[in-house]
């Protein structure tokens, strides 16, 4: 009995010690996930949140007035479910309140501002239509919502500017549309006529910030006033690295609407976004920016909208590739054929030879290599340059420049003194770093 004590003992001190490192493993290994989770949260926490999602910053403003909405396919917000039935996946799982949310659905604003009991008398719709299925160019005719019933005005048709009748009785207008931060993009003229429209009529404009794909860098030449179009009304760069908020403020700061008036605006502005900030559509912003790298390289491909060469349309990589038939054979071709994007695209039926962009590095530039190279694979006998290319320019000098076969530093190089002059511009309206 003496000699089995110590056994006994020693048994029993093992067991503790063993139960001892157990815990403290378990207990460190919860401290880590813990941790992760934190940061995940922190990560969560840390997303941009889109004006339009946030709902207290301007519902308020809303109540007991009435509302015309400016809106298309991208005036959505985001809503939270926790039923397989709904939404589409997202890759994280958070848990909010005990809560499992795996999925996001995207609401139209207006639906969403229905439900809230806002009292919304109409839609007024822009390029390409409520729903964003029209055309490039194409006339967008006055209407209906089937799904709300609610009356639709075109700002793409007979008029681009609502006029006092289809203004009259409205209290407030919700501006809420994806921009691309580039000038011969034409939501930011729409923006401007609602503004001076507004301005005119007494009514308050305001805008649900969205954040800009393009928004981390100025370039390109700046706009000369006797060249003001839809394509571009304003005196700046074809990329102005502004939100459509930021660029809202700047057209009311420097009186640029009719005769110097100025709107009662207000900007909602986005949470936790920054001008380098990373940012992926939830949906196209018009039919022809099918995606991320379309709309990074639209800046520099949207001068080919000027020319005869066809920038993708008639394809499902619009804006990321570049061709004609009469370009030099090569390994890469395509042909392009009327879709929902374009139903009469350049070269349709063709067989193009050209330039495949679309596994070309995120640009922070415009790109001019592209429109030279296309200049100089253009026979004599074809005229290169359209209608459009100067008020897509913003010059007469770009043509001038390619006809003259300068290179693109010496182009870039013209573009110097106007690009700064609009910097110190732009700096007086900025909201975000």
């Amino acid at each position: 009995m003496i000699d089995f004590i110590p056994f006994k003992s020693t048994y029993l001190f093992l067991f503790l010690m063993l139960n001892f490192q157990l815990i403290s493993c378990a207990q460190s290994s919860g401290l880590k996930v813990k941790k992760r989770n934190i940061k995940k949260e922190k990560s969560e926490s840390l997303k941009i949140k889109t004006a339009a999602d946030r709902t207290n910053l301007y519902l308020k403003l809303l109540k007991g007035k009435n509302v015309a909405v400016v809106a298309n396919q991208t005036s959505v917000i985001s809503k939270r479910f926790n039923s397989e039935s709904y939404g589409i996946d997202i890759p994280s799982r958070q848990v909010v309140e005990g809560v499992t949310l795996s999925k996001i659905k995207y609401v139209h604003l207006v639906d969403s501002l229905l439900s809230l009991n806002i009292n919304v008398k109409k839609v007024f719709a822009p390029e390409h239509g409520f729903r964003g299925k029209a055309d490039a160019a194409e006339i967008v005719k006055d209407g209906f919502d089937t799904k709300t019933g609610l009356k639709i005005v075109s700002l793409y048709g007979k008029s681009k500017k609502p006029s006092a009748k289809e203004l009259e009785g409205i209290d407030v207008l919700v501006f809420d549309i994806q921009d691309v931060g580039v000038r011969f993009y034409t939501y930011i003229s729409s923006l401007h006529y609602v503004m001076e429209a507004c301005a005119e009529a007494g009514i308050k404009v305001i805008v649900l910030d969205r954040p800009n794909p393009n928004g981390h860098y100025v370039d390109g030449p700046v706009l000369e006033m006797e060249h003001t179009s839809f394509v571009g009304k304003h005196p700046v760069p074809v990329v102005y690295g502004m939100t459509i908020g930021e660029y809202g403020k700047m057209i009311n700061g420097e009186k640029w609407l009719k005769n110097g008036i100025q709107c009662d605006l207000k900007v909602i502005p986005l949470a936790n976004y920054t001008h380098n900030s990373e940012y992926s559509l939830t949906t196209r912003p018009s039919p022809n920016l099918p995606n991320d790298k379309s709309i990074n390289l639209y800046p520099s491909l949207g001068f080919f909208e000027g020319t005869i060469i066809n920038a993708g349309r008639g394809t499902e990589f619009q804006f990321q590739r570049y061709g004609a038939s009469f370009f030099p054979k090569n390994n890469f071709s395509y042909t392009p054929k009327p879709n929902f994007g374009s139903k009469y695209p350049k070269e349709k039926g063709k067989i193009c030879y050209g330039v495949d962009l679309s596994n070309t590095k995120k640009l922070s530039a415009v790109n001019l290599e592209w429109l030279i190279d296309a200049y100089k694979k253009t026979p004599k006998t074809e005229s290169f340059f359209g209608n459009t290319f100067t008020i897509h320019a913003g010059t007469k000098r770009l043509q001038q420049q390619l006809e003259q076969g300068l290179s693109a530093k010496k182009i870039r190089e013209s573009w110097k003194k106007g690009l700064a002059k609009f910097k110190k511009v732009r700096k007086r309206y900025l909201i975000y770093d």
